[in-house]
């Protein structure tokens, strides 16, 4: 029976993967409403770190990704963002700082400096001990 529970896995997984599609549709809408502050939130609602399928984990960091590159004023970020998206952010910037690419990684430190500040250590310790809500 554990082709079913693959099957159901893969099924669940597609549910995923068009609920990113939907979600990216409307982070592209804000976007270009100049509001990278609420399309970065709805990037991060309903992260799906629990799924063990790359390809959802893959198809919302690039979502996050794009929405996290649009911001420019890191200081009005966290000014609006609401403290429950800290530790989901934190987890996200670490996986863009293992991209290695050099722009992606210029503005995870930004975010990262300012979200160690206004969340504490805390943020970074439960990002990095979490090893099973993976992004």
């Amino acid at each position: 029976m554990a082709g079913e529970e693959s099957f159901v896995e893969v099924d669940h997984a597609e549910a995923i993967i068009t609920r990113i599609e939907h979600k990216s549709r409307q982070i592209e809408r804000l976007l270009r409403l100049s509001r990278p502050v609420e399309a970065l939130k709805t990037a991060l609602e309903g992260s799906p770190p629990k799924t063990i399928d790359e390809r959802c984990k893959s198809a919302n960091w690039i979502v996050v990704h794009r929405a996290m590159m649009a911001i420019k004023d890191v200081d009005a970020l966290f000014s609006s963002l609401d403290p429950e998206y800290y530790d989901i952010l934190m987890k996200y910037l670490y996986r863009g700082l293992a991209t290695g690419d050099r722009p992606t990684c210029d503005q995870c430190l930004r975010i990262h400096e300012r979200l160690t500040e206004r969340a504490g250590l805390g943020c970074i310790l439960r990002a990095l001990a979490d090893t099973v809500n993976t992004v």
